[in-house]
Protein backbone atom coordinates (compact mmCIF):
# COMPACT_ATOMS: atom_id res chain seq x y z
CA UNK A 1 0.00 0.00 0.00
CA UNK A 2 1.67 3.17 -1.40
CA UNK A 3 0.10 5.51 1.01
CA UNK A 4 -1.00 4.59 4.36
CA UNK A 5 -4.56 5.54 5.21
CA UNK A 6 -4.02 7.64 8.43
CA UNK A 7 -1.33 9.70 5.87
CA UNK A 8 -3.88 10.00 3.06
CA UNK A 9 -6.40 11.34 5.96
CA UNK A 10 -3.47 14.02 7.07
CA UNK A 11 -3.23 14.94 3.53
CA UNK A 12 -6.37 15.80 3.15
CA UNK A 13 -5.85 18.12 6.33
CA UNK A 14 -2.64 19.81 5.15
CA UNK A 15 -1.97 19.12 1.28
CA UNK A 16 1.35 18.65 0.31
CA UNK A 17 3.44 20.64 3.13
CA UNK A 18 6.24 18.55 4.56
CA UNK A 19 5.28 15.81 7.23
CA UNK A 20 7.27 14.29 10.17
CA UNK A 21 6.45 10.25 9.79
CA UNK A 22 8.04 7.45 11.72
CA UNK A 23 9.26 4.97 9.43
CA UNK A 24 11.67 1.76 9.04
CA UNK A 25 14.10 0.42 7.25
CA UNK A 26 14.39 -3.66 6.73
CA UNK A 27 17.97 -4.58 5.88
CA UNK A 28 17.57 -8.35 4.79
CA UNK A 29 20.03 -10.38 5.02
CA UNK A 30 21.15 -13.93 4.32
CA UNK A 31 24.00 -15.86 4.65
CA UNK A 32 25.41 -18.22 1.01
CA UNK A 33 28.32 -19.55 2.35
CA UNK A 34 30.99 -17.24 3.26
CA UNK A 35 29.04 -13.93 1.75
CA UNK A 36 25.90 -12.07 2.72
CA UNK A 37 23.24 -11.25 0.16
CA UNK A 38 20.86 -8.21 0.90
CA UNK A 39 17.38 -8.07 -0.13
CA UNK A 40 16.87 -5.04 -2.32
CA UNK A 41 13.83 -3.73 -3.90
CA UNK A 42 13.43 -1.65 -7.09
CA UNK A 43 11.00 1.15 -6.14
CA UNK A 44 8.19 1.76 -9.06
CA UNK A 45 7.94 5.45 -7.76
CA UNK A 46 11.82 6.45 -8.78
CA UNK A 47 13.16 3.82 -10.70
CA UNK A 48 15.78 3.37 -7.80
CA UNK A 49 16.86 0.22 -5.93
CA UNK A 50 16.77 0.34 -1.54
CA UNK A 51 16.15 -1.86 1.31
CA UNK A 52 13.02 -2.52 2.67
CA UNK A 53 11.17 0.77 3.79
CA UNK A 54 8.09 1.89 5.41
CA UNK A 55 6.18 4.48 6.88
CA UNK A 56 5.01 2.81 10.60
CA UNK A 57 1.49 2.64 11.45
CA UNK A 58 0.07 4.79 14.57
CA UNK A 59 0.93 2.42 17.74
CA UNK A 60 3.06 0.49 15.93
CA UNK A 61 6.31 -1.52 17.63
CA UNK A 62 8.84 -0.43 15.31
CA UNK A 63 10.71 -3.89 14.78
CA UNK A 64 7.16 -5.85 14.04
CA UNK A 65 6.64 -2.70 11.73
CA UNK A 66 10.31 -3.58 9.95
CA UNK A 67 8.95 -7.71 9.77
CA UNK A 68 5.35 -6.44 8.62
CA UNK A 69 7.30 -4.38 5.60
CA UNK A 70 9.69 -7.17 4.51
CA UNK A 71 6.77 -9.23 4.30
CA UNK A 72 4.45 -7.23 2.40
CA UNK A 73 6.81 -5.91 0.00
CA UNK A 74 8.76 -8.96 -0.91
CA UNK A 75 6.91 -12.00 0.21
CA UNK A 76 9.92 -13.09 2.59
CA UNK A 77 9.65 -13.85 6.69
CA UNK A 78 12.67 -12.65 9.08
CA UNK A 79 13.73 -11.79 12.36
CA UNK A 80 14.32 -8.80 13.49
CA UNK A 81 17.34 -8.92 14.99
CA UNK A 82 18.82 -5.76 16.59
CA UNK A 83 18.32 -1.82 16.34
CA UNK A 84 21.64 -0.51 13.80
CA UNK A 85 20.71 2.64 13.35
CA UNK A 86 18.73 6.03 13.78
CA UNK A 87 18.50 8.43 11.16
CA UNK A 88 16.48 11.19 9.50
CA UNK A 89 16.20 11.15 5.79
CA UNK A 90 16.43 14.68 3.71
CA UNK A 91 13.62 15.60 2.35
CA UNK A 92 11.68 13.26 0.08
CA UNK A 93 9.68 14.86 -2.41
CA UNK A 94 7.13 12.15 -4.12
CA UNK A 95 5.75 11.91 -7.79
CA UNK A 96 2.65 13.84 -6.89
CA UNK A 97 4.17 16.47 -4.59
CA UNK A 98 4.01 15.45 -0.77
CA UNK A 99 7.07 16.52 0.99
CA UNK A 100 8.08 14.22 4.11
CA UNK A 101 11.24 13.92 6.25
CA UNK A 102 11.36 10.54 7.84
CA UNK A 103 12.61 9.38 11.12
CA UNK A 104 14.13 6.11 10.25
CA UNK A 105 14.80 3.17 12.42
CA UNK A 106 17.02 0.81 10.88
CA UNK A 107 16.78 -2.64 11.83
CA UNK A 108 19.28 -5.85 11.18
CA UNK A 109 16.75 -8.54 9.72
CA UNK A 110 17.73 -12.22 8.83
CA UNK A 111 15.95 -13.91 5.83
CA UNK A 112 13.95 -17.07 7.86
CA UNK A 113 11.66 -18.01 4.55
CA UNK A 114 10.12 -17.45 1.34
CA UNK A 115 10.81 -16.70 -1.80
CA UNK A 116 11.51 -13.07 -2.93
CA UNK A 117 9.01 -12.00 -4.75
CA UNK A 118 7.30 -8.32 -5.80
CA UNK A 119 4.29 -8.86 -3.57
CA UNK A 120 3.15 -5.54 -3.56
CA UNK A 121 2.73 -2.41 -5.87
CA UNK A 122 5.48 -0.19 -4.44
CA UNK A 123 8.01 -2.23 -6.48
CA UNK A 124 8.67 -3.50 -9.72
CA UNK A 125 11.78 -5.71 -9.00
CA UNK A 126 13.02 -7.57 -5.37
CA UNK A 127 16.71 -9.26 -5.42
CA UNK A 128 19.36 -11.11 -3.74
CA UNK A 129 22.65 -9.03 -3.91
CA UNK A 130 25.99 -9.80 -2.83
CA UNK A 131 26.84 -7.41 0.21
CA UNK A 132 30.05 -6.33 -2.00
CA UNK A 133 28.52 -5.43 -5.13
CA UNK A 134 25.18 -3.59 -4.11
CA UNK A 135 23.78 -1.58 -7.09
CA UNK A 136 23.78 1.65 -6.92
CA UNK A 137 21.32 3.79 -4.76
CA UNK A 138 21.34 7.49 -2.17
CA UNK A 139 23.81 7.88 -0.41
CA UNK A 140 21.54 8.07 2.75
CA UNK A 141 20.00 4.59 2.18
CA UNK A 142 23.41 2.83 1.76
CA UNK A 143 24.58 4.63 4.57
CA UNK A 144 21.65 2.20 6.18
CA UNK A 145 22.89 -0.90 4.72
CA UNK A 146 26.15 -0.02 6.12
CA UNK A 147 25.06 0.84 9.71
CA UNK A 148 23.91 -2.83 9.49
CA UNK A 149 27.10 -4.33 7.71
CA UNK A 150 29.40 -2.52 10.39
CA UNK A 151 28.12 -5.44 12.69
CA UNK A 152 28.10 -3.27 15.85
CA UNK A 153 25.98 -4.59 18.75
CA UNK A 154 24.64 -0.30 19.68
CA UNK A 155 22.87 1.49 17.64
CA UNK A 156 24.10 4.19 15.18
CA UNK A 157 22.69 7.46 16.13
CA UNK A 158 23.31 10.02 13.35
CA UNK A 159 24.90 13.38 13.97
CA UNK A 160 24.15 16.90 12.50
CA UNK A 161 27.15 17.66 10.30
CA UNK A 162 29.78 20.09 12.09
Amino acid sequence: MPIPPFVAELRALVGTTELWLPAVTAVVRRDTGPQHEILLTLRADNGQWAPVTGILDPGEEPALGAAREALEETGVVVTVDRLASVSASPQVTHGNGDLGVYLDLTFDCTWVSGEARVADDENVDVRWWPADALPPMSDWLRQRIDDVLAGETAARFRQPPS
